[in-house]
């Protein structure tokens, strides 16, 4: 006898074989019609999947309204679109189909490039398949059954996965559409008729499995939505994100440069982006001290060995650089992470627990091998500063530790601009083996956290059961920004891993004069400051605040017999400390007006006869037009108030 429990609370009980489609129907003629998939103890399967014929489950029966139906609902959008190419170029090798953020993509390899002018081509074929309706079978097959499977369709990719990638599976699962069939885990909803509105975004290339010496494939990618309201909304989001693409904002307003000569991945921060980044450095720094961090200072490379014991290497290898071999045998990494050598710190002295917390800070500078099609102008780098901190300290100060970190994370936020946001705390699985530490310090420090963010009254919190981070739970800012896109930024994270016997044995010696095992708290606000840069770039569509733009002020004469008296006004600017520069050309003075205000310069003091006998400027704001006549001294004492303050602008 199978009992199935509700979200309600309600227990249904079953004998013999049921899907949860089957579930569905007990409860109604109508719920069943809208089930799309279930979540059966967490996991999301296909609402024909079967369930356990004895024993006890959670089920939840996810319709329209729920977020996992939207991503199963990809999943199916992405079959039938390599389906509907299929049948269009004959030949096809098809790769891998999975779901992205907003939409999906499937790898194909074909003797023909796929161009935006087959987009309507392939669309069209779509909403044929749609219309055919047909289901959604799911198929077992042991693994030499379908190996040939794979053969007898021609699908060289599908064979090798299935021999390298899947050699220790029995039984692979593939689903079948009509006369598409693939090797796919799905799940998958019903039928073709609950996909909803869909769009092709774009093509790329791609290598298969990632690995730029294999074979070039190409990457189709497309959205899909439920409703054409929502695909519309999402249309005109991607419309205005074109508008404030970081790399193109980047180029245009001179922030930064990345040059293939150098590498793919590695920043080159132009002297006005440089600007921004050193305002954003000084603003952390001065917070940073304020609440008792010590800043520390590590190199860019370490010994592999360092990177073992703290367990990054090798099960991160795929994505650091490889080793560096020295002629005496020594072997060193380009530096992962910055835990590592912080705990090295701590750990070059002896603690007590007066000494605790100790909390140490470093922008520190980190490299990870991201995958060439991974990376992304400033969001996805090979090379990034963290705004890094580890704080060492007793399981009694880790609650107070922890909301110091929200807070501090908070505060920056405000600081510049970003209040959108929610927190998503993620907790361990009670029932999977990959967590280390005792259960009993996991329900202690899950009940701290859980505390102090309901003390907190953080907006949006969502709590996860099997999100943490193997060595402990965490917390994630999740901000959302003008438009509208989510980006995980700020991280606040507990661990028993690193400091524990197996790793690194840190110690203090307790008001008992025994040594204690401390917890550490990683913490990181902004995540990175590469990432950050390109996502002000995008929220502030390049107009930066007063207070981090590269180009505060812009002295405008209206006819070069006024040069003088402006340069005098920019003096008095610059003396005082901000970042001001003159347009003395010979030009009309709308012309300067318009120059200043594409280059998105937040102030511009304008000067002509009326202005110098007076001793005043006329001062606009890029945004808010003319501000009327000031003196110097009234201009400036008012933007250094806003500079000062950290005026959003």
């Amino acid at each position: 006898m199978l009992q199935v429990k509700l979200p309600d609370g309600s227990v249904l009980e079953f004998s013999g074989r049921v899907r949860p489609i089957d579930v569905a129907r007990r409860i109604s003629a109508r719920l069943a019609q809208a089930t799309l998939a279930a979540k059966v103890d967490g996991q999301v399967v296909g609402a024909d999947a079967v369930l356990p014929e004895d024993g006890q489950i959670s089920l939840r029966l996810l319709t329209r309204k729920d977020p996992e139906a939207l991503d199963v609902m990809r999943h199916s959008c992405a079959h039938v679109m390599a389906r509907a190419v299929m049948r269009l170029f004959p030949g096809v090798q098809l790769a891998f189909g999975p779901t992205v953020e907003n939409g999906f993509y499937y790898d194909f390899q074909l003797d023909r490039p796929i161009s935006e002018e087959d987009f309507p081509r392939i669309e069209a074929e779509m909403a044929r398949i749609i219309t055919e309706d047909e289901p959604f079978e799911q198929v077992f097959q042991p693994r030499e059954q379908a190996i040939q499977l794979c053969r007898d369709l021609g699908q060289s990719l599908k064979v090798e996965h299935l021999t390298e990638g899947l050699g220790d599976e029995q039984t692979v699962s593939f689903y079948r559409q009509g006369e598409f069939i693939d090797l796919c885990r799905g799940p998958h909803v019903p039928s073709a008729r609950a996909i909803g509105a869909f769009k092709l975004l774009s093509v790329a290339g791609a290598y298969w499995k990632g690995d730029a010496r294999r074979q070039q494939l190409q990457r189709l990618y497309g959205t899909a939505w439920f409703t054409r309201q929502q695909l519309d909304q999402y249309l005109k989001q991607l419309e205005e994100a074109k508008k404030r693409d970081h790399r193109a904002l980047g180029r245009r307003l001179e922030l930064f440069l990345i040059d293939p000569m150098v590498g793919s991945g590695l920043i080159l921060w132009l002297p006005k982006g440089a600007v921004v980044r050193r305002e954003l450095e000084e603003f952390l720094y001065e917070e940073l001290q304020r609440r008792g961090y010590q800043l520390v200072n590590t190199p860019h490379i370490g010994r592999v060995e360092l990177y073992e014991r703290s367990g990054h290497y090798p099960y991160y290898a795929d994505s650091q650089f490889p080793p560096i071999q020295m002629a005496d045998g020594d072997r060193y990494l380009l530096k992962p992470m910055n835990c590592p050598h912080h705990i090295m710190i701590y750990k070059s002295k002896p603690r007590s627990y007066r000494d605790l917390p100790v909390r140490l800070a470093e922008l520190g500078t980190v490299y990870r091998f991201e995958q060439s099609g991974e990376l992304s102008g400033m969001t996805r780098v090979r090379g990034f500063t963290q705004d890094d901190a580890h704080i060492f300290c007793t399981e009694d100060q880790v609650a107070e530790e922890f909301r110091a970190c929200m807070e501090m994370t908070q505060f920056l936020f405000r600081t510049v601009g970003m209040e959108d946001y929610r927190v998503r705390l993620s907790f361990r699985d009670a029932a999977s083996d990959k967590y280390v530490g005792s259960p009993e310090a996991w329900e202690r420090a899950e009940a701290a956290l859980e505390s102090v963010c309901d003390a907190m009254d953080l907006p949006g919190v969502e709590k996860k059961r099997g999100e943490a981070a193997f060595y402990g739970p965490k917390a994630d800012f999740i901000v959302r920004d003008c438009i509208g896109r989510e980006w995980q930024l700020g991280t606040v994270q507990l661990d028993y891993n690193l400091p524990s016997p197996r790793r690194f044995g840190l110690e203090y010696i307790g008001p008992d004069n025994r040594p204690h095992q401390p917890v550490m708290i990683h913490r990181a606000p902004l995540g990175s400051l590469e990432r950050f840069m390109g996502l002000m770039i995008e929220h502030f569509a390049g107009a930066f605040p007063l207070w981090l733009a590269p180009e505060q002020v812009r002295v405008l004469v209206v006819s070069q017999k006024f040069e003088g008296y402006g340069r005098q006004v920019e003096a008095r600017l610059r003396e005082a400390g901000l970042r001001v520069a003159g347009d003395y050309r010979p030009e009309k003075i709308g012309a300067k007006i318009r120059d200043a205000q594409l280059e998105l310069i937040p102030y511009m003091l304008v000067v002509g006869q009326r202005e110098r006998e007076a001793g005043t400027v006329a001062v606009r704001h890029r945004r808010q037009g003319d501000l009327g006549p000031m003196t110097v001294d009234e201009a400036l004492a008012k933007l250094q108030e806003e500079i000062r303050s950290k005026a959003p602008g």
